[in-house]
């Protein structure tokens, strides 16, 4: 059977062994896609204490930490967590946000003194109408645009990430001509995941892969020839016939993460078991050992009709 080797792992932002740490699920966007749906009302954030001991107990399994939520920059102890995790010994300290604090060059400052390597923020279309809209925060691409500024001002890395939905898939090549414009480390596309708001609003949030694929393509062309790595996740390989090199799968290492009451140990086993699917038609395809496939809820809702199995031999 014929395989896809993966890329070169110079080619895009590889980052070590990580631990994913959730530290509550307060949030100043209300997206209408958001995977971590009401959790904001059924689990409280959890104390300093709590997320120290978290990083403590997750030094032994990464080199790596990404904190998360939830929207974790609007907590007032985040620099003392930070500082928490590299006096521990993590050498790449991530903070995964809206990016809409960053706007305020004082609150990203304190945390690059304390010790934050990069940043992970999300925009998720080209212009304040789109994004906006999506987020349900007023004001929030503005902010966002300018925490990105303000990130690469400071020497930091930025790698952005951005839903793909219904209302904003068509915008994907003016949107990573955005990223282009911003001088941002490295960009990904991930496609929507129907669970938590997302799932509640998954007719008007999820499209199609054979819409995607035109658009999507386009926009990982518009970094290529920019010599910015870019990235998609949770596309599945027969939609990126020829960009199989930007699936993000190849990249995402071994992650521990520290969720609302529980801790998934092998987030790669997890994801390939439990969230992802195949189909019929996946089983004679000639990638069927090396991709992934959709998000179950995927062909949940629209089937498996669109899919096409690669033949076996096919390069």
């Amino acid at each position: 059977m014929t395989t896809v080797n993966p890329p070169r792992a110079e080619e895009c932002h590889r980052p070590p062994n990580r631990i994913d740490v959730k530290a509550g699920w307060s949030c100043n966007n209300r997206c209408t896609f958001c995977v971590q749906g009401d959790k904001r009302f059924e689990y409280a954030d959890k104390t300093t204490d709590e997320v120290k001991a978290m990083l403590d107990e997750g030094r032994a399994d990464a080199e790596g930490v990404v904190f998360t939520g939830g929207e974790v920059t609007i907590r007032k102890d985040l620099p003392d967590l930070v500082r928490h995790a590299r006096d521990l010994g993590f050498t790449t300290i991530q903070i995964q946000t809206n990016g809409r604090m960053l706007a305020a060059m004082p609150v990203l400052e304190r945390l690059v003194e304390a010790g934050v390597t990069e940043v992970s923020p999300a925009l998720h279309g080209p212009t304040a109408a789109v994004h906006d809209a999506l987020t349900r925060a007023t004001g929030s691409f503005r902010q966002t645009v300018k925490g990105i500024r303000n990130a690469r001002k400071l020497g930091l890395t930025v790698v952005t990430n951005s839903v793909i939905t219904l209302d904003n898939y068509e915008l994907l090549p003016e949107t990573a001509r955005l990223f282009v414009a911003l001088d941002v480390s490295q960009y990904q596309f991930a496609f929507v995941h129907a669970l938590g708001t997302a799932g509640q609003n998954i007719g008007k949030v999820m499209p199609r892969f054979s819409e995607v694929e035109s658009p999507l393509k386009k926009a990982l062309d518009i970094g290529a020839a920019a010599h910015i790595p870019c990235m998609v996740e949770a596309v599945p390989l027969c939609f990126l016939r020829g960009y199989e090199h930007f699936a993000a799968e190849w990249y995402i290492p071994p992650t521990k993460i520290f969720d609302a009451t529980w801790v998934i140990e092998d987030y790669t086993e997890t994801r390939t078991t439990e969230g992802k699917a195949k189909g019929d038609v996946c089983r004679t395809c000639a990638r069927m050992e090396v991709c992934e496939g959709p998000w179950r809820e995927y062909p949940q809702h629209y089937g498996w009709d669109e899919f096409v199995a690669i033949p076996v031999g096919v390069t």
